[in-house]
């Protein structure tokens, strides 16, 4: 069961998480260029090894086991397998949309 970082990481992109990971599973680097246009930092479930380094580090308790992940930001779980799979969050696959006051992301068909 990998870890999954969610909305509170949304604007803080903190990076001590990525300096604790001992796997170098957490994307992207400070020093990517691709960190100034992530909104937020993503977690790959295939090379995460569970280990939990990244948890106690976070500054915005963004970071959650998929099981303790609360229902209402179950999709950050796909959001962050999303981005391993390409290296870069692949917005196409996500409309974003306001609902009920709350951000969320929906996946779209691909067409």
């Amino acid at each position: 069961m990998a870890y999954v970082i969610a909305e509170p990481c949304i604007g803080t992109k903190d990076t001590a998480c990525v300096d604790a990971c001992p796997v170098d599973c957490i994307h992207p680097k400070k020093d990517s260029e691709k960190y100034a246009t992530e909104e937020m930092l993503y977690i790959d479930p295939v090379e995460c090894i569970d280990c939990g380094a990244c948890v106690p580090v976070c500054p915005v308790a963004a970071i959650f086991t998929l099981e303790d992940l609360p229902e209402k930001w179950q999709h950050f779980a796909e959001i962050n397998a999303s981005y391993a799979v390409g290296g870069k969050f692949q917005q196409d696959k996500f409309q974003k949309r306001v609902a009920q006051g709350a951000h969320v992301e929906q996946e779209v068909a691909p067409r």
